[in-house]
């Protein structure tokens, strides 16, 4: 069903970015020029327009139903709920004695193998 959905949700994509691109430019950009001498009387909506709103609705309404399908999907647990009561154990601060393979720094030179001249 997700997959349906999606499929749909890409083709109202595509099909929305083309009507909107296949519009007229009115140059009416932040309110400058395209006005007609009458002074702003709209004219009814082309049939571009209306088809660019149904694109729209529909695009929402996909939106919303991929968003409710994703969450009924999802576990209903939170991600802390999944760690168990040794996970959450922090250590203790005074411990200075680091474990080997679990530290994030390199290895001091008492934990390194003592390196014999080669020629012995």
């Amino acid at each position: 069903m997700e997959s349906v959905v999606l499929v749909i949700h890409l083709i109202l994509a595509l099909g929305l970015i083309g009507v909107v691109l296949m519009q007229r430019s009115e140059g009416g950009g932040l309110g400058m020029g395209g006005g007609d001498a009458m002074g702003g009387s709209r004219s009814a909506a082309s049939a571009l327009s209306k088809l660019t709103w149904i694109l729209a609705i529909a695009f929402i309404v996909t939106s919303i139903a991929l968003t409710i399908i994703a969450t009924q999907a999802a576990d209903s647990g939170s991600a802390l709920d999944s760690l168990s009561a040794e996970d959450l154990i922090v250590p203790d601060a005074g411990d200075a004695t680091p474990t080997l393979g679990n530290d994030l720094l390199p290895p001091s030179a008492a934990d390194e193998l003592p390196l014999t001249p080669s020629g012995q």
